[in-house]
């Protein structure tokens, strides 16, 4: 007999981030198992907490405090799980009570009492046909089957069934008696991810964990993943903790969309969870999408992971002939007006030519929103500080200031041109349903993830909703990215490219091409007439790499630029959002590693001005454990004081500008 617990209770104080050893009565020595909810005697009152293990003696020199009781014999928090939520706390300079709230979903008593009903079988192993395009693709399959750790990007080709292939790879693991987990950015491929598994291996092995499902049934289904019951599990963000009993194969797919960052302390990052869980519990990890970012190029220039792609003859088979504005002097001299208009006239032939192959029309229009930035007068190109390459924007009547550090730019020149004028950017679309309507009458018109006024309700989506698919045959079908219906468009018009490519963002073009090439692999190839029209200048970066199809590429030079800059990955950053008082005091109450460099402040973003201050953290990435210790510790010392204003600290934030 064990007679000493070790306690995580859940507390949100940071210097408390530590287990606590409690006394095991004799009445809860077989209840009281590594994984269980109990009760706990905390600072005067009850509280709850997980079981981590158990011990025969305690390091705490003075008596120890008895357990209450059990909430519950049902073991829920597996030791995988519970080493993940103290590995992911420590990365992230937060807690583990607070990273064990997003792992496991709150307990539903009637649920537990239930019966599990499924049983885990053995499917057969899928053919490795589907992945014969790709050279690389068949080997990393036999690897899953051996069980082998391999770590892999993979990217897809244009058109690909991709639900089919991760479908493949999970009953490939599933064959031999392992577990896969496929992590996805939202409900809609998520389902289609499912649908693909239960065709492969039967509804009976897989299951969805999703916030979306409810209390009872998400409970419901955790469960069956922690007893054992199931081997393949999909799912969205938080379904990156599921407690899969020997974890084979995990995959992440669209790894740059920022559904997949967690908008709640510590902010873990599904990229994040997964490679820390490859790392402990030494399974394979496949990081896919159509587009590639800075963050998986740079575990693939590090040797950590290789990459899945296709030789570049399958991939100019596999898609759409790309068009920019100015590629070449015919298209200019045909339309001069081009570089200015919404819709040049390339863009209006191409939708004609897929119209009358009665194929349906995609036009892509980022969404309704407005955040000013400034850019070059002459060539666009976002202004950036001359000190730390951080966003300039206007405050008040004055001269532009640097958004991170608080630099006043007076005089600035732009480094591309020369040019010493900047204008200001709004960022947003207006509606193009009405004006498409006028220029192809009788057409029908189809809206998804923004509504219109220009087309007849009987004919569009109403405002907001986010369509599955269309109907079949030729219609103009207006999306904002990622609410595209899935589809096999005969051409798609990619608009207003500014507004994504101007964003005052890190992520900006590496942004931009993702949207854009995911709306671009839904278009038949250029075999069979299929013509993506982007409305940019053919000369930007993200541009060219989509007239290429080579996200790699991209991915390269976006990396390299980073590193050149000083930005992540290639460097930690951190964000520390506080009162102007507090943010004020923490450059002396900060131990930061060597190498560090303080920015700011400067207003927080989104908050009334001069009620929060945000400072910018920024170390090299060999100093990333350290800046997160440092930071927790900042916290703990805050916590232990009991200082009464807020401190949001998060690394390597999403939205850093």
């Amino acid at each position: 007999m064990l007679p000493v617990a070790r306690v995580c209770v859940d507390t949100p104080l940071a210097h408390l981030d530590r287990p606590f050893d409690y006394l095991v009565p004799a009445e809860l020595d077989v209840t009281a198992a590594p994984g269980v909810r109990v009760r706990v005697r905390f600072a005067g009152r009850l509280a709850d907490g997980w079981l981590l293990d158990r011990a025969e003696r305690s390091d705490h020199p003075g008596p120890l405090a008895w357990l209450d009781r059990v909430v519950s014999a049902e073991p829920a928090l597996s030791p995988q799980v519970a080493a993940l939520a103290r590995a992911v706390a420590d990365r992230c300079a937060g807690t583990m009570s607070d990273v064990l709230r997003l792992a496991v979903p709150p307990r539903h008593a009637r649920t537990e009492a239930e019966p599990v009903t499924l049983v885990p079988t053995r499917p057969p192993r899928p053919s490795t046909g589907g992945w014969g395009r790709y050279p690389r693709g068949v080997a990393f399959l036999d690897a899953l089957h051996q069980g082998r750790a391999a770590h892999a990007c993979w990217q897809a080709l244009p058109g690909e069934d991709w639900p089919a292939r991760l479908a493949e790879a999970a009953v490939t693991v599933a064959a031999v008696g392992r577990g896969a987990l496929l992590v996805l950015p939202d409900h809609r491929d998520t389902a289609r991810v499912h649908a693909a598994v239960a065709a492969l291996a039967g509804p009976d092995a897989v299951i969805t964990l999703a916030a979306e499902s409810g209390p009872a049934r998400r409970y419901r289904r955790w469960l069956a993943v922690r007893r054992g019951a199931v081997r393949i599990v999909v799912g969205t963000r938080a379904a990156a903790f599921a407690p899969v009993a020997d974890l084979g194969l995990m995959v992440l797919w669209d790894d740059g969309d920022d559904l997949h960052a967690e908008p709640r302390a510590p902010y873990p990052h599904s990229r994040l969870v997964l490679g820390q869980r490859a790392v402990l519990e030494g399974g394979a990890l496949l990081v896919a999408g159509y587009a590639r970012t800075a963050e998986t190029q740079l575990s693939l220039d590090t040797g950590w992971a290789h990459e899945i792609v296709a030789t570049r003859d399958v991939v100019r088979a596999a898609a759409a002939r790309v068009t920019a504005i100015g590629e070449d002097d015919t298209q200019l001299a045909r339309d001069p007006a081009a570089r200015a208009a919404r819709l040049p006239a390339v863009a209006f032939e191409a939708a004609r030519a897929a119209l009358s192959r009665d194929r349906p029309v995609l036009v892509q229009v980022p969404r309704r929103g407005y955040v000013p930035s400034l850019a070059c007068g002459q060539c666009r190109a976002a202004a950036r500080c001359r000190r730390c390459a951080g966003p300039l924007a206007l405050r008040g009547a004055g001269p532009a200031t640097c958004r991170w550090c608080g630099t006043v730019e007076a005089g600035y020149r732009c480094p591309a041109c020369g040019c010493d004028r900047l204008r200001a950017t709004v960022i947003g679309a207006r509606r193009t349903a009405e004006e498409l309507g006028r220029a192809f009458p009788g057409v029908p018109l189809v809206t998804s993830g923004g509504g219109s006024s220009g087309a007849p309700r009987s004919n569009r989506a109403s405002a907001g909703e986010v369509l599955a698919d269309i109907p079949p045959g030729r219609s103009l079908v207006i999306a904002t990215p990622g609410a595209e219906p899935l589809a096999r468009y005969g051409a798609a018009l990619l608009l207003d490219a500014s507004a994504l490519l101007a964003r005052p963002d890190l992520r900006a073009a590496e942004e931009a091409l993702r949207r854009w090439m995911a709306a671009a692999a839904m278009v038949e190839p250029a075999a069979d007439g299929g013509r993506v029209v982007v409305v940019a200048e053919s000369s930007l970066a993200a541009v060219q790499a989509l007239v290429r199809w080579d996200p790699a590429g991209h991915a390269r030079a976006e990396l390299a630029a980073r590193a050149e800059l000083g930005f992540p990955p290639s460097v930690r950053m951190a964000a520390l959002d506080g009162a102007p008082a507090t943010v004020a005091s923490l450059g002396e109450a900060l131990d930061l590693p060597r190498g560090a460099a303080l920015l700011g402040p400067v207003p927080a973003p989104g908050e009334p001005a001069g009620e929060r201050e945000r400072l910018l953290v920024r170390v090299p990435r060999s100093q990333g454990l350290a800046l997160a210790g440092a930071l927790a510790a900042l916290q703990a010392g805050r916590s232990a004081r009991k200082l009464p204003d807020p401190l949001r600290v998060q690394l390597d934030p999403q939205e850093l500008a």
